[in-house]
């Protein structure tokens, strides 16, 4: 126990921050790698003319996600964040290896994968839930959007990494090439594993186990000041005695009573258009957009992924500079008109151009990921993990999380098919008015948190749900 101890004092904040958030490297791969490894897939098991088969496998993990989400939101609650991240690590790294090692059986090898991308969804939406609500957890409050953005950055990173791998192993023959960029997720979440091995539970949840000295252990790795550690434990426990003295157990129907309604369906509510704004149409398809809007062949546009990937990354950055500056209202409300604007405004000048340069939606597309990476990217998880009472917050951040899965599920199954029977420049116009109807969500129905404490945006939220419920006509 003593030498634990002592191994446990030599954890570095940096660590904590960096590992502690690297389970989104696993989301992040595994949005981006189908990017790639599509096209080849496509011409491997001849399903250029399949499209609710390619949407199928193109969003297989995002419909286990959905269930994902749930599940390690509620199990975390009762055995810890940093178990759940162990355990989604060890459930990548082996349907990753299953994913690359599909066998060729004909038309079967399409339900062998999207039922092995299903069960690596598992562990895709169980990070998507835990690695926010940990980041919310161990982050002080005055720092907390930019740490928290840090699960954006590594989301990013994973999908440029992808792309680069993609674009690396392109030249391989067909069936080894798409096989390489599917089982190779298995390393980034080898490393997950071996880097949360060290990583301390979250004090938050130590504290409502009862664990005080632990927790005290833990917040001494992660705060400076005495005094800041003294008066956290004491917010978090008063916190936890209110909890105590209403004997309160959650269950799917706390979510939504008086006391916590206006919380959830905010943070629920975000989640939820992140995905129905359409971004991870671009994420998962830009090589046959372009294929769609030049006629080049989708495998040999693999470049504009890269270039999707840097702006993400770089704009991910940006975030982290601006993340403590601007009220995250303001960012998701200019972010999400812009972002809305760029999909309707092609549709708009085909309509006066018809003969409309067809690379002009690829630009518009670049401006939407652009604002896309430093408003609704980011801030949709740092509110996820920030935004939730302590009582329920596992149960509700997997929830949100599994409403985002629902988003980009849908979004991933029915883009192809939408694209083969309209125009697209039609299909990013109905994404675009859905980011419209976002930016009055966020206006009308999400809270500021900047600078709040958790503590804080839970009793903000709590007095909030009270005073609706003993004035439902306000």
């Amino acid at each position: 126990m003593n030498v634990m101890a002592k191994a446990e004092k030599k954890i570095s904040s940096a660590f904590i921050y960096f590992f502690g958030s690297f389970g989104g490297i696993l989301f992040g791969y595994d949005i981006g790698v189908m990017t790639g490894a599509l096209p080849f897939l496509q011409a491997d098991w001849h399903l250029e003319n399949a499209a609710s088969l390619v949407g199928w496998i193109t969003s297989a993990v995002m419909f286990g996600a959905i269930f994902g989400g749930a599940l390690a939101g509620q199990l975390s609650d009762k055995f810890g964040r940093r178990k759940m991240i162990l355990m989604s690590a060890i459930v990548f790294m082996v349907f990753s290896v299953l994913s690359g090692v599909s066998p060729d059986m004909g038309e079967a090898s399409a339900y062998y994968l999207i039922i092995v991308r299903m069960l690596l969804g598992l562990a895709v939406g169980a990070a998507s839930a835990l690695v926010p609500a940990y980041m919310s957890e161990m982050a002080p409050a005055k720092a907390r959007g930019r740490l928290s953005g840090l699960n954006q950055t590594m989301i990013v990173s994973g999908m440029l990494l992808s792309y680069v791998v993609d674009f690396l192993l392109k030249d391989l023959p067909g069936e080894w090439a798409w096989r390489l960029m599917l089982g190779l997720a298995a390393v980034p979440a080898l490393i997950l594993f071996l880097g949360v091995l060290r990583l301390p539970e979250s004090p938050r949840f130590l504290l409502r186990k009862g664990d005080e000295a632990q927790a005290r252990k833990v917040l001494s790795y992660i705060r400076k000041n005495p005094a800041e550690i003294d008066q956290e434990l004491a917010s978090i426990k008063e916190t936890a005695k209110e909890e105590r003295q209403a004997n309160q157990k959650t269950s799917w129907s706390t979510l939504f009573s008086g006391k916590y309604r206006y919380l959830v369906i905010a943070g629920v509510g975000v989640a939820a258009f992140q995905q129905f704004q359409g971004a991870n149409a671009i994420f998962y398809y830009i090589p046959l957009i372009v294929q769609k809007a030049t006629g080049q062949a989708a495998s040999s546009n693999l470049m504009w992924p890269i270039v999707q990937g840097v702006i993400l990354v770089v704009g991910s950055l940006v975030y982290m500079w601006i993340a403590d500056k601007f009220n995250r209202r303001t960012l998701l409300m200019v972010g999400g008109a812009v972002m809305g604007l760029s999909f309707i405004l092609p549709a708009v000048i085909n309509w006066m151009m018809p003969n409309m340069n067809p690379m002009t939606i690829v630009v518009f597309l670049c401006i939407y990921v652009a604002f896309y990476s430093f408003t609704w990217a980011p801030l949709t998880w740092v509110l996820v993990g920030e935004i939730f009472p302590l009582a329920i917050r596992g149960r509700a951040s997997g929830l949100a999380s599994s409403f985002n899965w629902i988003g980009s599920w849908l979004v991933g199954l029915i883009f192809p098919i939408m694209t083969a029977s309209m125009p697209q420049e039609a299909v990013f116009a109905i994404f675009g008015i859905i980011c419209i109807l976002g930016v009055i969500f966020v206006k009308t129905c999400v809270p500021e948190t900047r600078g709040h404490t958790l503590e804080e945006i839970e009793e903000q939220g709590t007095n909030h749900g009270q005073v609706k419920a003993s004035n439902p006509e306000n």
